[in-house]
């Protein structure tokens, strides 16, 4: 009896490890992968003709890191992440539901939460890949003058770092709003463009109020006499509150999906 409670955390780990290898590779080769898959070489599309034009125009490549720290991170920060985020986090409760595979899975000796963490965990995994793929070929692109540096590096891993946080939070975010809602990508829509990226600009205290405030608390300051859009009008938070703060955020977002999809009684339409 005394040991039983470890054994139950064990056994509930092993089946949320057991959902995580179905469906990260179903994640991985489903088709929508491969459209997201060139969402996310935009940024590198745009680095590459940043370049080129400055080999052909004889230009020196000395503002490239200012370009990646601001262009390319608006470009993963504010809209890659959350649109791959939005539909991947939507589909870990809806997609069981739209497709009638639901009876099926929540038949197998799984507990129900162990099914929304597993999923939630491939699907973040998949958005993950992909967007640390584009961002480091954007960086090697932008920065072929300057690999040798190792201050790029420190900058390159707090800004994946940052990206990494950013799928973790939205993701349960939009895991949340599936499992409740039926057009969960509609609302997602209007809190990524609508909410999420309006009142992060708003002075004072109510910036709070999104997640994007605690990524950009993250990212470095604005140098002097340079315009910065993401840190514009951002008055940041304490580095490990703002840590903290997400990955509560993260915590309790999983905790009502998880706790949504144990009680709610979901009828699948003919």
């Amino acid at each position: 009896m005394i040991h039983r409670p470890s054994v139950d955390i064990r056994s509930f780990l092993g089946a949320v490890g057991r959902v995580f290898a179905v469906f990260f590779p179903q994640g991985r080769k489903a088709r929508r992968t491969r459209f997201f898959f060139l969402l996310t070489f935009l940024p590198v599309a745009v680095s590459l003709v940043i370049k080129f034009n400055q080999i052909f125009s004889g230009r020196t490549g000395s503002g490239n890191g200012y370009l990646f720290s601001n262009l390319i991170m608006l470009f993963y920060l504010q809209l890659i992440v959350l649109i791959l985020a939005l539909f991947y986090g939507t589909s870990v409760c809806s997609e069981e539901v739209e497709g009638k595979t639901l009876p099926y899975l929540i038949t197998r000796p799984i507990p129900k939460a162990a099914v929304v963490l597993g999923k939630y965990a491939a699907y973040t995994a998949v958005v993950t890949a992909m967007v640390t793929l584009g961002l480091v070929l954007s960086f090697l692109v932008l920065n072929l003058d300057r690999l040798l540096d190792a201050a790029v590096y420190r900058t390159f891993g707090l800004y994946l770092g940052v990206l990494i946080l950013a799928a973790m939070a939205y993701g349960a975010l939009f895991t949340f709003l599936g499992s409740f809602l039926k057009r969960s990508i509609f609302f997602g829509l209007l809190f990524c463009f609508g909410w999420e990226n309006v009142i992060q600009y708003f002075p004072g205290s109510t910036q709070r109020l999104a997640i994007a405030h605690y990524l950009k608390s993250f990212l470095p300051a604005t140098s002097s006499g340079r315009f910065s859009i993401l840190t514009f009008r951002l008055e940041p938070t304490a580095r490990p509150i703002a840590l903290l703060m997400l990955f509560l955020i993260t915590a309790a977002l999983l905790a009502l999906a998880c706790l949504v999809f144990m009680k709610k009684d979901y009828i699948l339409d003919d």
